[in-house]
């Protein structure tokens, strides 16, 4: 259980306290009539410009479920979920698609295209926006994979590349296109701990850089203290106070 009455963690000021992602009243369920099962139940949240968002709590809690609703995977149900000023809620496929173009994304499976090198993995990401089209967007991905390290493997292709070396190919395509949000769903559980760290030290990093939101869910411990901000989800439920990481390191 969660201890009641923990201080809200802050390890930076956020600068711009403008949300870019408001949630009031959110219920979502799966299943239809007798098999129909809620599985969020009113969660209320806002994430400011800037800010990075770790979301915790137990296998089976509802963390995936939210990060697919916000980032526009699935259409959301029932209450008021706003993404970059925009209430998605109910939203048909098409107008989720363009709001998909505006996010970063990154998973515990790396989902790069096998059989595409690291550039032209990077290079897809931009492929989507028309205002990328008429500029080098090879030279863009190449100089991103650069930022990322991987400068000496731009033509590797994933089955060569190790499995940090996938992640950091994951988050220059996600970053590419310079997103105002970016969602990552246990990015390091597949990592050793350096490259673990390795790699989200590298989001943030390349985030604080960019100006963009980072959400990231996760059961890795190791990696709480790049958070502005912890919130922690059980049954369902968004628990409202942030995680002191002492508290839940010990």
């Amino acid at each position: 259980m969660l201890p009641e009455s923990l201080p809200v963690l802050s390890n930076s000021t956020v600068s711009d306290l403008n949300p870019v992602i408001a949630i009031s009243n959110l219920n979502h369920y799966f299943g239809e009539g007798s098999l129909r099962k809620q599985v969020l139940f009113d969660i209320n949240l806002e994430i400011n410009a800037g800010e990075i968002v770790i979301m915790t709590g137990p296998s089976g809690s509802g963390k995936t479920t939210l990060l697919t609703l916000m980032g526009g995977l699935r259409s959301a149900q029932e209450g008021s979920l706003k993404i970059l000023g925009e209430d998605i809620c109910g939203a048909r496929k098409q107008h989720l698609t363009q709001l998909r173009r505006q996010i970063g994304y990154i998973f515990q499976a790396h989902n790069l295209m096998t059989f595409l090198t690291a550039k032209d993995n990077v290079r897809m990401s931009l492929e989507l926006h028309q205002a990328y089209l008429n500029q080098d967007i090879n030279a863009k991905a190449i100089a991103m994979l650069e930022t990322v390290g991987l400068g000496d493997r731009v033509n590797y292709y994933p089955e060569s590349l190790s499995g940090g070396q996938k992640q950091r190919v994951a988050i220059a395509r996600a970053l590419v296109s310079h997103p105002k949000i970016v969602l990552a769903d246990e990015p390091t559980a597949a990592l050793d701990k350096k490259s673990g760290r390795d790699v989200v030290e590298l989001m943030q990093k390349l985030a604080k850089e960019q100006g963009c939101t980072i959400l990231l869910v996760t059961h890795d411990n190791r990696i709480l203290d790049i958070a502005d901000r912890i919130i922690y989800m059980e049954d369902g439920q968004l628990k409202s106070d942030g995680i002191d990481i002492d508290l839940k390191m010990h």
